[in-house]
């Protein structure tokens, strides 16, 4: 770690303003070392709150993504006469067999599904796995300027804590 200037203020916790990531929106500087201990201890557990919450979205998505490759892979690969398991319920499979696998029947959300030919269901779920990859990439970003600042946070405080140590052992004397 570097040498702290008090006087020059070398962290600044940035934070956008409104909840639309893919708007360029007026960034807020905090100064940290304006902050006390105190107010730093909130924002630091405010940060870690946040990164628990966005790791989450992070891993949810990249789960959502390999599930649309799945599909992809899965809609390339059938092949008609073969024999499957078609499930009734969790735990309830009956046995069938694939006549038209030009047909496919899409999931396309929130409960609706849609007949589509093999190409367009192929169409459908690259794109979903393209939209999904840019969500993926803008919330690494963010996680990483999160991260960044809980770094700079920590910093501080640990720079303030040993003022406070140095000053204390000084009037101590």
């Amino acid at each position: 770690m570097g040498k702290l200037r008090p006087d020059k203020r070398p962290f600044q916790l940035s934070t956008t303003e409104g909840n639309n990531m893919s708007t360029s929106t007026p960034v807020k500087q905090i100064e940290l070392n304006d902050l006390d201990l105190t107010q730093l201890a909130e924002v630091k557990k405010q940060l870690e709150e946040e990164l628990a919450h966005l790791t989450t979205s992070f891993e949810q998505l990249k789960q959502a993504q390999a599930r649309f490759q799945d599909c992809i892979d899965s809609v390339k690969t059938i092949k008609g006469g073969n024999e499957i398991l078609v499930p009734l319920t969790q735990s309830l499979y009956v046995s069938g067999e694939l006549v038209d696998t030009d047909k496919v029947i899409v999931d396309v959300g929130t409960g609706y599904y849609v007949e589509k030919n093999s190409d367009d269901a192929i169409s459908f779920y690259t794109d979903k796995v393209e939209f999904v990859k840019k969500n993926v990439e803008t919330l690494r970003q963010t996680i990483v300027t999160k991260q960044n600042n809980l770094k700079s946070t920590i910093d501080i405080m640990q720079y303030k804590i040993s003022q406070g140590t140095a000053s204390t052992s000084l009037q101590s004397k």
